[in-house]
């Protein structure tokens, strides 16, 4: 993923999750960490139906320019929702099992890509 193509794809991901009132987004920029993907982006919903509603919102956003996901995890629980769109992945958590998974923690050497910097908005990071 180019820079600035990246950077507009990570604000379109970001802008259509706060759409859908996502809670507390990161952006993580595992370029040279990790060769499966190039960022992790992570939000909490409120809800199991908030974390589905979120993710279905997303695939539908960013179907019209042609990114559609690779794999798709826990659509149906709602706890942990996985969108894997090869150079993005897009984790959308119940807040508990975000709580207990820590991905931010765990992958600590990222560097935090504020979702105000990918999308203008300003996030917690």
């Amino acid at each position: 993923m180019t820079n600035q193509g990246g950077s507009a794809v990570l604000s379109q991901i970001v802008d259509a999750l706060l759409d859908r009132k996502a809670v507390d987004p990161v952006v993580l920029d595992l370029r040279g960490l990790c060769a499966a993907t190039d960022y992790f982006v992570i939000v909490s919903g409120t809800s199991d139906a908030h974390v589905r509603g979120m993710a279905n919102h997303l695939v539908t956003a960013l179907a019209p320019a042609g990114l559609e996901p690779h794999h798709v995890e826990g659509l149906a629980q709602g706890r942990w929702v996985l969108l894997d769109y090869v150079d993005f992945v897009v984790h959308v958590f119940h807040p508990e099992l975000r709580e207990f998974y820590q991905l931010e923690r765990l992958w600590g050497d990222a560097p935090v890509v504020a979702a105000g910097d990918a999308g203008g908005t300003g996030a917690k990071g």
